[in-house]
């Protein structure tokens, strides 16, 4: 399993950004214990709707907070209060964002050190996200602009959690620049277009290919990380949808991967046909990208990629997502702002010359 520190990324071990940790159903009034980015944490849905997620770990006497059953603040049900949790070994009670507000036996002492690290939360197209910076600095951005998700003719993914995957997010994020795998994993053909655009925090790539299982037919796909850990694919051709795909580090090497796919009904509002092909759809859509998750979970870690005319812009990728592993003062310095055109993988449609084996 390869650490960040080998890839040569940055002196922090997680990256900045926004990034899946749930299905937004989880998110109730009893909270879960979840493990992200080396840290233990908890998250919550207070009675205002309001997500909260933080450590796990009560300042008072390193008490979990999501795990215990039997103490009578959780049994009586007064372990949620308001948008506030409380600490079910002596009660100490925390707000949303981290700070104990109330010692019940003690009310007129609260150190000021009483407080539990916080990350700003909320619900996005199905799912609970959070934001993570090692600076702990506000989101610098947004999760990405999903409009049609309010559009009633647009089907909802059903969500795809394919688990834990033994690999650095390096190794996926190089994914977004890679054309020649596209023919032997996904068995894609005449790929008329293979473009990189690189903007600030958006790193985008577009396509138009043919498919060997769908002779005569075209595929476009507008590719888009928003950030670091979530990425999505607008793909026309058979119907107008968007995949989903996003990872989130466990630990130093280690990956939770969802997909999805939504995509827009032929009726409206949907018919019991339109549901059943778009579910289909998401079948074949997540069949794909599990091709590329049996690769990244047996390949051996690729420090130094052995570039080739034909390669896309994997040198400017990885510069492009060095930017969330430094701190934000220094991210300008990884800014490869501009498109790449990667070249194609018939002879005759190459210069007579090429000089840059980095397209």
């Amino acid at each position: 399993m390869a650490r960040t520190a080998e890839y040569n990324l940055g002196p922090f071990t997680f990256p900045r950004g926004w990034f899946l940790i749930a299905k937004a159903e989880d998110a109730t009034d009893k909270p879960i214990a979840l493990r992200y980015f080396g840290r233990d944490l908890i998250m919550y849905r207070g009675s205002s709707g309001r997500i909260a997620v933080m450590d796990a770990y009560c300042p008072h006497m390193k008490t979990h907070l999501a795990k215990n059953t039997t103490s009578y603040v959780v049994t009586d049900g007064k372990q949620i209060d308001g948008d506030d949790i409380r600490c079910p070994y002596h009660g100490w009670k925390f707000g949303p964002d981290g700070v104990c507000n109330e010692i019940p036996y003690s009310p007129a002492s609260i150190p000021k050190a009483a407080r539990i690290r916080s990350y700003p939360a909320r619900e996005w197209c199905g799912f609970i996200v959070m934001w993570y910076d090692e600076e702990d600095n506000e989101p610098q951005f947004e999760p990405p602009l999903l409009e049609q998700w309010s559009d009633p003719k647009w089907v909802h993914w059903k969500i795809d959690d394919l688990g834990e995957i033994a690999c650095h997010p390096q190794e996926v994020v190089d994914n977004i620049a890679d054309k020649a795998h596209l023919g032997p994993i996904h068995g894609s053909t005449d790929i008329g277009h293979f473009e990189n655009v690189f903007d600030g925090h958006v790193m985008r790539q577009s396509t138009i290919t043919g498919n060997v299982k769908m002779p005569g037919m075209r595929f476009t796909n507008e590719t888009f990380y928003t950030g670091p850990g979530i990425l999505l694919s607008r793909m026309g051709g058979m119907m107008d949808s968007f995949m989903l795909v996003a990872h989130t580090p466990i630990e130093d090497g280690t990956v939770k991967v969802w997909h999805g796919l939504t995509a827009e009904a032929a009726n409206d509002p949907p018919t019991e046909q339109d549901l059943q092909i778009v579910e289909m759809f998401q079948i074949y859509s997540r069949d794909a990208l599990v091709q590329d998750f049996e690769v990244w979970a047996n390949k051996e870690p690729c420090f130094e990629i052995m570039q080739v005319i034909g390669d896309g812009p994997f040198g400017k990728t990885r510069t492009w997502y060095k930017q969330f592993y430094n701190p934000l003062s220094e991210a300008g310095n990884y800014n490869v702002d501009g498109k790449i055109i990667t070249k194609g993988t018939l002879r005759d449609a190459w210069p007579e010359k090429v000089t840059d084996a980095a397209e």
